[in-house]
This record gives C-alpha cells, sequence and structure tokens, in this order.
C-alpha cells in the first residue's frame, strides 16, 4: 500500500514551487523519494481518485498524474497535469494515512504485529519523504507562500494529516523505539519542523489560528521534554507558545479569546458556520488538557462559559442556526456543552456542572421535539470511546436535572454587533413561530449583502441566505453568492459593493422591541427592530425596519420597511431584492388579476452594474405605481403546500421584476430532498428610480400553507397627515376581525389618519370588531387612538396598552402619561398596579379628549414590565 503514496518517487524534489494558488514546478533532488504537493488551492476539478487499489504504484510521471475523469461518460483514467488536480493529491496521502491510524489502533487492540507493520510501512516512508521537503516557494511572492504548508495549500487543511501522523506516532511508539529506532530523531525533527509552519505560516485573527493551534498542540503532545532537544524546542516548548505568546500569524489563545469574543453577548467575530466551529475547538482544547494533564485551563477562558449556551441565539425555531457569510444551515452541535460538562465534573464544579446539564437536557429536549436525528460517533471514533466515557457523557441525564424551556437561553431580540447579527423572535414554536434574522457584514467569513434579511414560517427558512457558491476560488461565489443581489437586501444604483471574507462594513441597531436578551415582561404581540447602515460604494443611507404582528397563536406577518438614499442626491435608482423558497411565483396587482409581466433584458453587468445580476434569468417585469401582491409557492413531498404572501406599497417610478436566481447553496445541509435544495430561487427585484427614502420599500409578507391559509385578507396604504414626508402609513384586515392601523417613519413624526395618531418610528392601533385590541408604541412620545393615549414624558421610548379579556395591560420602558376615556375608569380616577407582593396606586386627573369630545382621566405611570392594570 506504500507504493500508492503520492510521492516524488523518482525525482526526489526537495523544492516545491506555485504561482499563487496553482502548482508551478519542482526542484532540487533528495537521498529519498520526497512527499508530492498536490494541484491547487481549490478543491473544485473534474478528476478524482480512484480507489487506493487502482492507483498506479511508484507513479512519478512527467504526463502528470493518473485519475478517474468525471466529466466523462464512463469515467475513464487518464493522466492529467498536476495543477488541474486540484486537492486530490494530498486527499489521497491523507486517507492512506488514516489507513495507517487505524492500523495502529487495530494493533492496540488485538496485537497482531501485522497491523503495525502496515501502519509503520506507510508512516516511515512518508515522514522520510517529508523530512527533506521545504515549504513552497511562491513565484508570484504574494500572499499564498504565507499561508501554505508542508503538504498542503492551507496549513489548517493539514489537520486530518497530522491528526494520523502524530496519532500513529503515539500509539507505535513502543514499537517505533523498537523497530525503527535510528530514525525516531527524524521523525521528531519532521514534527517540530511542521510546528514551526504551522506557526509562522497561516493567519492569526480567526478559525485558521484555532486549527493551527491543535495542530501544533497534537504534535506536541507526542515530543519529548524540552531538554531532549539542542534548541529547547519540545513538548512545553511548544505548548507553552500557544497558549502564551503571540507572532504575527500566530497569536496566544489567550489574546485570541480577547480579540475574537465579545465578553458581553459570548459570539465569536466570524460567521456562524465557522463560529460554532471556534467554540468547539476551543472547548476540545479544555478537553484536551483535561485528559492530558488533568490541568484545568477553563479559569483563564471566562468568556467559554458565556459562549456555549449563547451558540443557542443562532437558532431558527426549527433548530437550525442562521447562515449569513459563508454558512450552510445546520443543527447545533452539543459536543461544546459536553466537554465542559466534563470539565465540571473532572474538576469537582457543581454549580457549572448543574449549568450545562440543564442546558443540554434542555437542547436535548427541544431537538427530540422537532427532530429524531441524533448526533452520533461512527467508524473509529465509535470504536474508541471507551464504556465509562458513554456513562460520563450520560451522567446529567437523572432525576436531579430536569429540562428547562429552550426559550431560556434564545431571547425575542438578540443583538450581536460584533459580527453585526440581529435576531427578532415571535414565539419559538417549530411550526408557529416566526423569526426574522438581519446581518450585515462585519467580521470573518462575511458577504457584501448591506442589511441582509432570513425570514422564516411554518417550520421553514423560506427566506435564506445565498450560501458560499462552488467555492471560494470560482467565479460564482466572487461574482454571486458573496454580493449584494444574492442578498434579500437593496443595492444602490447596481453597483453597491465592498471587500467580502473579512469585512468591517456592519449596521447600527437604532432601537427594538423588547431590548436585545430581555426575556420577560413585554408586550407579547409585536417585536420590531430598526436599524442603519451606510452603504460603502455610494455613501447611500439605509434604513430597515422589521417588526412581527401577532394575530393569533398560531399565524402573525412580517413588516419590512426600507429605506435608501444617496447622501448626495444622484440617486439612480435602489433595488430591493426578494429571495423565497419555491417552485412558483405569481404576482397580482391589489384587485387579485394578474400582473402582464413582459420580457425584459434589464438587470445585466451590461446596464453598468454587478456581474451579480448576469445570473438572473427567466426576467419579467412591468412599471406599476400601485401596490402589488405576490405568492411563492413550495411543494414539500407529502406535505401541504407552503406559501409565502407578499404585498408591497406601489411608488411612482417603481418597476417590479420577476426573475429566477441560482439556488442557494446554504440549504443543502438541512436534510431537504435534493429536487428541493437544488430548486433556483424565484426573486422579486423592485427596484425604485431615484431615491428610496420618501418612498421606501413597504412589503407585508405572511407565511402560510394551504392546511393553515394566510390570516390577512385585505391589505391597503393610506396616506397619514403629517409634516413628515417619510412616514408611511398601512391598513392590515385579518379574517379573525381584526384591524391594525401601522405608521412607520424614519425618526419620531407627529402623522395621524382619522382618529389614530402616532409620533414615532412605530406606531400601531389594532382593534378587534371596532373595539380597541392594542396600542404599541416603539422609538416614539405618542400613540393613540380616540381618548385611548399614551404619552411619553421625556423623549422616544417604547410603551404598549392592551386589553384582554381578563383586563387590562401595559408597559413602558420609561415614563408615560396614559390617557383613557372616563367610562373605562370605574373608581375614583384609580390606577392600581399589582407585582408581586407589591401594590401601588396612581391617581387619575381628569380632563377632556380634543379628538373624541369626551371626558378623559390621566395617569402619569413609571416605566414598568407588562402588566396587568386595574381601575
Amino acid at each position: 500500500m506504500l507504493s500508492r503514496l503520492q510521492l516524488y518517487w523518482k525525482t526526489h524534489a526537495t523544492e516545491v514551487y506555485i504561482k499563487g494558488g496553482v502548482f508551478d514546478h519542482t526542484e532540487g533532488q533528495a537521498e529519498k523519494p520526497t512527499v508530492r504537493f498536490p494541484g491547487a488551492r481549490d478543491h473544485i476539478t473534474p478528476y478524482a481518485a480512484p480507489k487506493p487499489e487502482n492507483l498506479l504504484p511508484y507513479a512519478d510521471d512527467t504526463k502528470g498524474v493518473y485519475l478517474v475523469n468525471r466529466s466523462r461518460p464512463g469515467e475513464p483514467m487518464e493522466w492529467v497535469e498536476v495543477a488541474k488536480t486540484g486537492r486530490v493529491i494530498e486527499t489521497i496521502n491523507t486517507q492512506l494515512m488514516g489507513m495507517a491510524y487505524t492500523a495502529a489502533w487495530l494493533y492496540q487492540f488485538k496485537g497482531e504485529e501485522q497491523y503495525a507493520r502496515f501502519a509503520v510501512g506507510l508512516f516511515d516512508t512518508y515522514m522520510q519523504g517529508m523530512f527533506y521537503r521545504s515549504t513552497p516557494h511562491d513565484i508570484t511572492h504574494g500572499h499564498h507562500e504565507t499561508i501554505a504548508g508542508l503538504a498542503t495549500f492551507e496549513v489548517i487543511q493539514e489537520a486530518a494529516l497530522l491528526g494520523h501522523l502524530t496519532g500513529v506516532y503515539d500509539l507505535l511508539y513502543d514499537y517505533l523505539s523498537q523497530h525503527q529506532q535510528a530514525n525516531m530523531p527524524l521523525y521528531t525533527t519532521v514534527f517540530r519542523k511542521w510546528a514551526e509552519v504551522q506557526i509562522h505560516h497561516g493567519v492569526a485573527f480567526n478559525n485558521w489560528n484555532l486549527i493551527e493551534a491543535r495542530n501544533v498542540l497534537n504534535i506536541a503532545a507526542v515530543l519529548e521534554d524540552n531538554p531532549a532537544y539542542a534548541d529547547g524546542k519540545g513538548r512545553q516548548y511548544y505548548t507553552d507558545a500557544i497558549l502564551n505568546h503571540d507572532t504575527e500569524r500566530q497569536w496566544s489563545l489567550a489574546k485570541l479569546l480577547r480579540e475574537g469574543y465579545d465578553s458581553t453577548t459570548g459570539i465569536w467575530n466570524e460567521c456562524p458556520g465557522y463560529s460554532l466551529n471556534v467554540l468547539a475547538d476551543f472547548t476540545g482544547i479544555v478537553q484536551r488538557f483535561d485528559k492530558q494533564y488533568q490541568h484545568d485551563i477553563l479559569p483563564g477562558m471566562p468568556v467559554l462559559e458565556k459562549a456555549v449556551p449563547a451558540a443557542a441565539q443562532y437558532l431558527f425555531p426549527n433548530g437550525c442556526f442562521t447562515a449569513f457569510g459563508d454558512s450552510h444551515y445546520g443543527r447545533l452541535s452539543l459536543t461544546p456543552a459536553r466537554q465542559l460538562l466534563a470539565n465540571a465534573q473532572l474538576h469537582h464544579k457543581p454549580a457549572q456542572a448543574a449549568t450545562y446539564s440543564r442546558y443540554l437536557r434542555t437542547l436535548e429536549a427541544f431537538y427530540t421535539g422537532i427532530s429524531s436525528t441524533e448526533e452520533k460517533k461512527e467508524g473509529i471514533a465509535a470504536m474508541l470511546m471507551p464504556p465509562n466515557e458513554t456513562e460520563k457523557q450520560n451522567e446529567y441525564d437523572n432525576k436531579t436535572t430536569t429540562p428547562g424551556h429552550i426559550t431560556d437561553y434564545v431571547t425575542p431580540v438578540f443583538s450581536a454587533p460584533k459580527v453585526s447579527y440581529l435576531a427578532v423572535r415571535n414565539g419559538f414554536d417549530s411550526t408557529q413561530g416566526l423569526m426574522v434574522a438581519l446581518s450585515g457584514s462585519k467580521g470573518n467569513h462575511m458577504h457584501a449583502g448591506g442589511i441582509s434579511l432570513e425570514l422564516y414560517g411554518k417550520g421553514m427558512i423560506l427566506a435564506p441566505e445565498a450560501g458560499i457558491g462552488t467555492s471560494y476560488f470560482q467565479p460564482d461565489y466572487g461574482e454571486y453568492y458573496s454580493q449584494f443581489p444574492a442578498h434579500n437586501t437593496v443595492a444602490v444604483d447596481g453597483i453597491s459593493a465592498y471587500p467580502v471574507m473579512k469585512s468591517n462594513h456592519g449596521f447600527q441597531l437604532l432601537h427594538s422591541y423588547p431590548a436585545s436578551g430581555v426575556a420577560t415582561g413585554f408586550f407579547p404581540l409585536v417585536s420590531m427592530a430598526n436599524v442603519s447602515f451606510i452603504e460603502p460604494e455610494t455613501q447611500a443611507l439605509q434604513n430597515r425596519l422589521i417588526a412581527i404582528i401577532r394575530t393569533g397563536n398560531t399565524a402573525g406577518y412580517y413588516i419590512d420597511v426600507f429605506r435608501s438614499a444617496r447622501q448626495d442626491g444622484r440617486d439612480k435608482m435602489h433595488d430591493y431584492f426578494y429571495h423565497n423558497m419555491g417552485q412558483q411565483l405569481t404576482l397580482q396587482d391589489s384587485n387579485g388579476a394578474p400582473l402582464p409581466l413582459q420580457p425584459t433584458e434589464s438587470l445585466t453587468f451590461a446596464g453598468g452594474h454587478l456581474s451579480a445580476y448576469d445570473y438572473f434569468w427567466d426576467k419579467q417585469s412591468i412599471t406599476i405605481p400601485q401596490n402589488i401582491q405576490a405568492v411563492f409557492r413550495l411543494q414539500m413531498p407529502h406535505q401541504p403546500e407552503v406559501q409565502m404572501h407578499l404585498w408591497m406599497k406601489g411608488e411612482n417610478d417603481r418597476e417590479i421584476f420577476s426573475v429566477k436566481a441560482p439556488a442557494s447553496k446554504a440549504i443543502d445541509r438541512m436534510g431537504l430532498p435534493q429536487e428541493i435544495a437544488t430548486l433556483p430561487l424565484p426573486t422579486i427585484v423592485a427596484r425604485q428610480k431615484g431615491e428610496a427614502w420618501k418612498r421606501p420599500f413597504t412589503v407585508v409578507l405572511e407565511p402560510a400553507t394551504t392546511a393553515a391559509p394566510a390570516s390577512i385578507a385585505t391589505i391597503q396604504s393610506f396616506t397619514p397627515h403629517t409634516a413628515n414626508s417619510t412616514v408611511t402609513g398601512i391598513t392590515i384586515t385579518t379574517r379573525n376581525g381584526g384591524t391594525q392601523w401601522i405608521f412607520a417613519a424614519d425618526s419620531t413624526a407627529k402623522a395621524s389618519y382619522g382618529p389614530y395618531a402616532s409620533n414615532g418610528t412605530l406606531g400601531i392601533i389594532s382593534q378587534q370588531h371596532d373595539t380597541l385590541q392594542y396600542l404599541f408604541l416603539s422609538g416614539g412620545t405618542h400613540i393613540s387612538c380616540g381618548a385611548y393615549q399614551l404619552t411619553t414624558r421625556k423623549g422616544p421610548a417604547a410603551a404598549a396598552l392592551c386589553q384582554k379579556v381578563d383586563g387590562w395591560y401595559f408597559t413602558a420602558s420609561a415614563p408615560v402619561t396614559l390617557t383613557l376615556p372616563q367610562q373605562v375608569i370605574t373608581r375614583h380616577n384609580l390606577l392600581t398596579v399589582t407585582t408581586g407582593n407589591t401594590t401601588q396606586q396612581y391617581t387619575g386627573k381628569p380632563g377632556q379628549s380634543h379628538s373624541s369630545k369626551g371626558n378623559t382621566v390621566t395617569f402619569t405611570l413609571p416605566a414598568m414590565p407588562y402588566t396587568k392594570i386595574q381601575f
């Protein structure tokens, strides 16, 4: 089998030369065969490795590499030049060393020397081949030379290979000492050289740092103590280097924790797909020190105890975490929590053990309720788990640890400014829960998406993120998937763009309801947030107001008001993109008649826009100033049809496009049927010529199914009486007899319509069969419906007054005056509030309502959580 290793069997090359991320040539000649370097940094290639037994033995030919061509009928084997082979060469070597690692374990279990001989043959040949090899030289003198490893174009991609090599050395140490004694110094020389490469190549500030640290710790674990080496660089040296010392390309774990984590929120500064892996790497290092040294390093990493439960704040109600940036939707791993639980048990920390026991029981109960899929280990990992390890992992599963509720760890609103992420939720039932996630571009592995939106409904993430595309190095990533038009956002003049991957363009949260992290004491029928952003390319100001409005326990809808305008007034147009899963998109006018869309050649790079526009097809459009509505339909196998109903307020100079967009690459790990996961995304593009601040994109969206139809009956826009032209008004009637009058503005702005008035960013008056149901105000100073009024005492605040079957309820984030009709007050103009064992009474002041021309009573009330009030 060792003859199948990918080595320079004939040329014995010592120096590898690359041209950026592609192999170029080799030079030099060693005494023995050396390890071959792969063809490219990008894994995308039509060529693949055959089964090990079909690999040519001792292959080293000027024709290249003999591989399977997957792009041709029958997938024949053929010679291909190295530069076109992607990462196939390193994959073959990693696979073979994985076989050696498995054989080493089998020797440990069975004691049969055949397994040791098999493993040592591969290990010794590879390590001798790496002894003579140097790190690659980039003939362009570019970035790639600084990140390449000995065996790969990226030092981090050597993790599996190094795990196999150090594992074989550790498991067969006694056997190697007996049968390969002369080569033992060579093996440690190679390991130590590899550790230096891991430290001095790569990237310091992100997930790379953790992977490199893990690789170096793997090496350190199999080295001797420092005095065994002339330069003093042994086990202690490399362990200390990782824990405590900073270099340009490898920060200490202490600095990485300090710089990477937000100590307030516990969120890491990369997109979720990467940050959750970083969390597992950190807790894995804690576990390594527990097992290898019985030493607790967690006290020096206190943010991890916040970061583990904080990961749940990324969750949608179906248990998938959000997928902004370079992420895929997926289920939250519980491994970090299990590792910290094991740490608490090992070091006798009962309070921490109880904390993580409850977290684990809660998350397991949550996932059991929505999915039968379990985390499990397979192959060698499952075989090697000691019986008592399973028992230890289940120690928390006892009668004294009862699960909590998922909402103990997931709050209605959660803001993580370090990564520009905002979650707004209303309910967390997997079917009836509603959630919108907003993301900017701050941190690592981020996209250029402005204020990008994900929407959830009826058990699914219906408006998903775009994902990565084919790979980071393919054109579709740079041209489309990482750019504005691939996201649910607004692009300015067709040119909105800024650097992706490492980005520093986050939005600012202006206010939300409830406030971020608040878990109790809030008005439950409305959740909202208001954010602002400066689009870097055009310096346009953007503002996005999103809200979730409940119409019942099983229904509700979203409000999305997106404003955008250049500060220099040179607006050409603003494009609102909304992508939704589905096989069908139908557009209608406000009366339900199909829109007479016509084929169009617009939305192109040729029009002076981003090349991302060229990725749309089946393009149709209509210029229409009136309100429009649309339905996205998704038919899942053996399930009711899932729908997203969309309504958009009309404006002059507004063109509506219906297009197909590339499939989301973020949804491919959610367990969806392949025919659903690969569907193109039906997409609406609304183009507003000129500015879109006074003429914002005002959108209402409601998820529904054929089994649970939409709750909205009608939607109409109205023009408020106001001196502020930015106020937009919507009236929504629901099938259960409800009506919501909604005022949305870019700031506090006095506006009225009939008996309804608002002065705030968001004001909602809801009536049920012509009787007041509630007043809701956020970011404002006044809301009223006739004689029912809420007015803040000083500055903008949030407040709500709600009439329920059992009486009236009230909340305010700051002192307010509450005005009510006299007939509502039944005794002595007194208002009573009881919280716990405390009762407080407030005396009202009689007055006269100017709007309803009746007697009123006004109470001055302090800030208080959502509480029942009595008159």
